[in-house]
């Protein structure tokens, strides 16, 4: 396992040819209950350019608290949120935002409603879609989820994207290994910082990722080390996952 801190991941910059090398994070904050001011510091701390949010505030003022958190953090609010049913996304002021669509899953009864919160957006010379998602803890509805996001992927009709999120589920799991059959799995492809994401206390499990379309350049990924453990581990229950990509022009 790599141990390098964040300075050492790229930065982000716009190629002379057009091409983006560009932060994603991807985050489960668990509705803010916890250290709102430590997670807006570890937010910040990463320099993302999207921020791909699972749990964002879904109910009583969830907008002002998603501002909030945007604000606190360097960022602006792309879109998502209740309207999702939980995923968020976040962006740096160097997104121009193309279009933004929030979708709601098919609900199971008896089982929490999921969604996937989604943009296509422009960095640089480079045309991008986005995904968050948190999928189901149940395994069949996990595994039909999987193939909506891969379905949704494409009918977003870009020449790349981006998925990511909270899986519920790890690398040997069979939506995990649907979603790397067709994606690349940013930890996978070229490893940096920590792996596992499930729990700050004792991390022990991968469950959350970062994925990429095949024509995006993985330059690392992983749990961003280095950071302030005290706002770490108080910040909510998941580590964020942290990647540098760079986006072809298109």
């Amino acid at each position: 396992m790599a141990t390098s801190p964040i300075s050492t991941l790229p930065e982000s910059r716009t190629e002379p040819d057009g091409s983006a090398v560009i932060r994603v994070l991807s985050y489960n904050i668990r509705s803010m209950r916890d250290d709102r001011e430590a997670l807006a510091r570890v937010i910040s701390a990463c320099e993302p350019d999207l921020v791909l949010v699972q749990e964002a505030p879904r109910f009583l003022r969830w907008r002002k608290h998603a501002a909030w958190l945007a604000a606190h953090s360097d960022l602006v609010t792309l879109g998502g949120g209740a309207t999702a049913a939980g995923p968020l996304l976040l962006c740096s002021l160097r997104v121009t935002v193309e279009r933004t669509e929030d979708v709601l899953l098919p609900r199971s009864p008896g089982l929490h409603r999921r969604g996937f919160a989604t943009a296509v957006v422009r960095i640089g010379g480079a045309r991008l879609g986005v995904l968050s998602c948190h999928l189901s803890l149940q395994r069949e509805e996990r595994y039909a989820q999987g193939g909506m996001l891969l379905d949704r992927l494409k009918a977003m009709d870009v020449p790349h994207a981006v998925a990511g999120g909270d899986l519920n589920e790890r690398p040997e799991g069979r939506t995990f290994r649907r979603l790397a059959g067709e994606l690349r799995d940013c930890w996978a492809v070229k490893p940096w910082g920590g792996e596992y994401t499930s729990t700050p206390e004792t991390p022990h499990q991968r469950i959350d990722a970062v994925f990429a379309t095949p024509g995006i350049e993985v330059l690392g990924c992983g749990v961003p080390l280095g950071l302030p453990e005290a706002d770490v581990r108080a910040a909510t229950d998941h580590l964020p996952v942290l990647a540098a990509l760079r986006v072809p022009a298109s």
